[in-house]
């Protein structure tokens, strides 16, 4: 496509951050006999183990399949129920479909989008006490198992409220996975978001702050749980298993060795590629202070770092995003609603009858978040042409 002088090239949404330190990586990779599960997945372990200060790291093939394993390690069987956010990407929901259990949401707080404390409390007070009323599906659930489990979320790089969340769920002996794949890097209290469950997954997309073109990871301190998903990555291969030997009903959720060698490379350089996007981060900041109708980022006083994976900002009421993105859109700028809440996807509507109103802050928030275009490679003056546009499509 062909571009007349001075016309303005569109904005990426997102751009992964490669150098010639990743490509040389890959094409090493590609001179060797060993393209499946080898020396470079173990060295990514290593690597992301080292960096979070986990116990154990396994790689996977995505974050969902890292979220589905540690499903199956929790134990979650048919009809249990699994507390979790209804203000996230599906998969998160997804992998308790998985496995035939139900997903019990819980509404949001307004300034992040992770999980309310206050609800979650009731909700689960409630629920191991029987009380059922007011917090399962209006159909889909008749017969329900118990609480087994919960998934908080960390909504686009901030940590959700572990300290207010995790002693709850262990009072009550309920297993803890961290939805960590957004937020590698970040910290909660000075401790890396992902570590403080019974394990935490990560994911290395395109657009996330780390990438292996696809690609995610467990970290657990739990000897067993580690154990089974190594297991159960592997097509069921126990320790011991030769290679037609499948101790358990597993999958192929193994990270390839190009994959893992991408990551190595991007991990050595974890700390440059966080600071980019703070700085992109940051000039946003600056330039939509003060802006009328826009809301940037809140940052939550227990977040002491955030890891920048999207920027995401919240249109006053008054306006119509979908005319704003429209706006944006014909300047040359994209960008995405983020998120539609998982309880009125179709699917979810369908078999488990939810309705709007179910959850109004998730709901709410998904009318009114916009996440602008956002990576570690913008350069100011694409974020200035961004801020203009938007301030443009306002009524500025």
């Amino acid at each position: 496509m062909s571009h007349s002088p001075g016309e303005l090239l569109p904005v990426p949404m997102s751009s992964p951050d490669l150098t010639e330190a990743e490509r040389q990586a890959v094409a090493e990779v590609m001179a060797t006999p060993r393209l499946s599960m080898g020396p470079r997945v173990e060295a990514f372990e290593r690597a992301v183990a080292d960096y979070v200060g986990s116990k154990h790291a396994v790689a996977v093939n995505s974050g969902t399949a890292g979220l589905h394993l540690c499903v199956r390690a929790a134990g979650v069987v048919d009809a249990d129920l699994v507390l979790t956010t209804p203000f996230s990407f599906v998969a998160s929901a997804n992998v308790i479909l998985y496995e035939r259990a139900t997903p019990v949401f819980v509404d949001v707080d307004p300034q992040t989008g992770n999980l309310d404390p206050a609800l979650v409390e009731q909700s689960v007070s409630d629920l191991v006490a029987g009380r059922t009323a007011g917090w399962l599906p209006r159909r889909g659930a008749e017969r329900p198992g118990p609480l087994r489990a919960m998934i908080p979320v960390d909504v686009f790089g901030q940590p959700a409220d572990y300290d207010r969340l995790l002693p709850l769920a262990a009072a009550h002996g309920l297993r803890t996975i961290l939805d960590a794949c957004e937020s590698l890097g970040a910290g909660y209290r000075q401790r890396p978001a992902g570590t403080m469950g019974d394990a935490g997954v990560y994911a290395f997309y395109p657009n996330k702050q780390v990438t292996t073109a696809e690609g995610g990871l467990v970290v657990t301190d739990n000897d067993d749980w580690a154990e089974m998903v190594r297991a159960l990555r592997n097509q069921g291969r126990a320790p011991g298993d030769t290679w037609l030997d499948h101790t358990y009903l597993g999958y192929n959720y193994r990270l390839n060795e190009l994959n893992a060698a991408l990551g190595v490379a991007q991990m050595g350089r974890l700390e440059a590629l966080l600071a980019a996007r703070q700085q992109v981060a940051d000039w946003y900041g600056q330039r939509l202070a003060g802006v009328v109708g826009v809301q940037p980022p809140v940052v939550a006083d227990t977040t002491s770092r955030t890891s920048w994976f999207v920027y995401v900002v919240q249109l006053a009421p008054e306006h119509d995003r979908r005319q704003v993105m429209a706006e944006l859109d014909r300047a040359g700028v994209p960008t995405r609603p983020y998120f539609r809440p998982i309880h009125l996807q179709p699917y979810f509507v369908e078999r488990f009858g939810y309705q709007p109103g179910d959850f109004p802050v998730a709901e709410d928030l998904g009318r009114r978040r916009l996440a602008l275009p956002f990576s570690g490679v913008m350069t100011e003056a694409q974020v200035d042409r961004v801020v203009q546009a938007l301030v443009a499509a306002l009524g500025g």
